[in-house]
């Protein structure tokens, strides 16, 4: 069988799925799992989905983030990817069930084991470049205009994260650097922003001194129930939003919190210590701005598979990066 016919089929699969903003294509979890069905494939050509569902029906045998690392490496890409190998990705059933009809009209079992394989591994191939557009995606761009207030420099960070659909990564990671910059001498957490959707015994996104900070771009009803909880621990709080969510964040937080805790726009809290740390003058703020930036991307780097959510110096700073 020629091998760019059940391709074509395999491609067709691929586009219809749904597109994560973030990725600029599907979701990660759904690729590392498609690998690991694939492999699973290699070993027993079994087209019943279900047999590849581990008990409990919430994720794929097999599935780890050794399993897929191992099957990349096969393919010459060592860069971590996916560290939950789709364990975790709760759309990726969904998605992939519709692969399976498709392999099933490809009548694929007809075949011999070793010419199959080869049709099969046709497929991961695919997915392997498509793991290497997704590292090789580019950083965000800061753009420095010594004309701008550094509130809008940061703003307009932001603003390009947004429209990336990187907003709330980037916001976790700047505040973190940013209390890092302030304070060198104290432990600043770090974690990956993703396990903000995860339980944790964490009391918020960093915690210096008897002081919490929640720090979100969407505030919902649950952030201000953990702050409830940080107060009735006689922790003090502050609520970091963007600055286009902070006249209802602020009244939600009166509602739910009658005034006992601070909530803050992501823009002024970080450009007024920048300034500060620069004693407002300019050309120490340029050198304030860089040092964010590095202590940013040690942070992104150390905990987030994805790179691009790194932050590319412009050009006109880059001498102030020594």
């Amino acid at each position: 069988m020629n091998t760019k016919q059940p391709l074509s089929a395999f491609e067709e699969w691929f586009r219809s799925l749904k597109i994560v903003k973030a990725n600029n294509g599907p979701a990660n979890g759904t690729i590392a799992a498609t690998l690991v069905l694939l492999e699973r494939l290699k070993e027993k050509y079994d087209l019943d989905f279900d047999a590849h569902v581990a008990p409990g029906g919430a994720q794929i045998k097999g599935a780890s983030g050794a399993a897929v690392a191992a099957i990349l490496s096969n393919f010459g890409e060592t860069r971590p990817f996916a560290k939950e190998g789709g364990r975790t990705n709760r759309g990726g059933q969904g998605d992939i069930r519709p692969l399976f009809k498709s392999l099933a009209a490809l009548k694929l079992e007809s075949l011999p084991p070793e010419q199959r394989n080869e049709v099969l591994t046709s497929f991961q191939a695919f997915l392997v470049e498509r793991v290497k557009d997704f590292h090789n995606r580019q950083k965000l761009k800061l753009v420095f205009d010594p004309k701008l207030s550094t509130w809008q420099i940061i703003h307009d960070l932001f603003e390009t994260s947004h429209s990336e659909g990187k907003a709330g990564y980037v916001a976790q990671h700047l505040v973190g650097a940013k209390l890092q910059l302030r304070f060198p001498n104290v432990e600043v957490s770090n974690e990956s922003a993703s396990t903000a959707d995860k339980p944790t015994n964490r009391s918020g996104d960093f915690a210096i001194g008897n002081t919490v900070f929640h720090v979100t771009v969407s505030p919902m009803e649950g952030v201000y129930k953990k702050c409830q909880e940080n107060i009735k621990e006689g922790l003090k709080v502050y609520l970091i939003v963007p600055d286009a969510k902070l006249a209802a964040a602020r009244q939600l937080g009166e509602q739910y919190c009658n005034g006992h805790i601070a909530v803050e726009s992501l823009e002024s809290f970080i450009s007024q210590n920048i300034e500060e740390i620069s004693v407002f003058a300019a050309e120490k703020l340029k050198h304030s701005l860089v040092s964010l930036v590095k202590i940013y991307n040690e942070r992104v780097n150390a905990v987030e598979v994805d790179k691009s959510l790194m932050i590319e110096l412009p050009s006109n700073l880059e001498k102030y990066n020594g």
